[in-house]
């Protein structure tokens, strides 16, 4: 079994694959793409059990994903930072885990592309200079987008917005994560922060499951993980999508009302994964 545990601290937070035996009881949770809506967002988090009825967290020691855009198209940008925030505090109070990642549009927002920005949101800072100083790499939401992890793999699953190549996957979690962190100031063109990376890889999700599931195989055999669950391809029914036998979950159901307001989230319960919808849990596909 593989997880992520934290390494040698810098100013951005490093974090390495270490080998552990699994606990005998493993609750993951991930949550998709939450662009700009604090409202649903909060009733995604209260279905799946992550907090309670005063919005704070009360999912014990589970470990809980967030796989990118929190940002954009909605005005509760900021509300969902700071949300995330204090609930990665209570978590670790509680002996659980929640761990954001960064998605395509948080980046977008750190290189200076606001084209999808909610008028709201800027208000919310106080007008568009306080918010490029907040989102600087000295601001405060600045700073912490800028440590959080675009591939995290947590018990043979990996995490992560777009998708990873087979290409980029053989780099190694660390690495990977090193480079887009260092691109987003210093070189924002990068290669990695563009179609190909994996924060807008869309290979898995829409090209036929007979060319990229043995790709998406020799990935998760780099990354030394079972399969992936992915955001940022919005499945417009509301409902998560399995491919290539299960290895691979699309969980950005549209969750934000401009993408149809659907809750629901992704759980892996001892090895056997399933949906939680507001109409119940629903068994998923689980690679063997």
């Amino acid at each position: 079994m593989w997880i992520l545990a934290a390494g040698v601290l810098s100013s951005a937070c490093q974090q390495r694959l270490v080998r552990t035996a699994p606990p005998p009881s493993v609750r993951l949770v991930a949550i998709g793409d939450l662009h700009g809506d604090l409202d649903n967002a909060l009733d995604t988090l209260r279905l799946s059990g992550v907090i309670d009825g005063s919005d704070h967290w009360s999912a014990g020691d589970a470990t809980v994903v967030q796989t990118g855009d929190i940002t954009d198209r909605g005005p509760d940008s900021r509300a969902l930072i700071a949300l995330l925030r204090r609930l990665q505090g209570e978590a670790e109070l509680s002996g659980g885990r929640l761990v954001p990642l960064l998605g395509n549009h948080e980046v977008m927002n750190l290189v200076g592309d606001w084209r999808y920005v909610h008028p709201g949101d800027v208000e919310a800072y106080g007008g568009e200079g306080a918010r490029r100083a907040a989102l600087s790499p000295s601001g405060s939401d600045g700073a912490w987008l800028r440590g959080l992890d675009t591939v995290a793999v947590l018990h043979e699953v990996a995490f992560v917005h777009g998708g990873v190549s087979p290409e980029l996957a053989a780099l190694g979690v660390e690495t990977l994560n090193d480079s887009v962190r260092a691109a987003i100031d210093a070189d924002p063109f990068s290669p990695v922060l563009g179609e190909s990376g994996p924060l807008w890889y869309r290979e898995y999700v829409q090209d036929p499951e007979d060319v990229v599931c043995p790709r998406l195989a020799t990935a998760l055999q780099h990354l030394k993980a079972t399969r992936m669950v992915v955001g940022h391809t919005t499945q417009r029914d509301g409902h998560i999508l399995t491919r290539c036998g299960g290895a691979l979950a699309v969980i950005d159901i549209g969750i934000a009302d401009g993408y149809g307001g659907h809750r629901g989230a992704w759980e892996l319960v001892s090895g056997d994964a399933r949906a939680r919808y507001p109409s119940g849990p629903l068994d998923l596909e689980d690679p063997r």
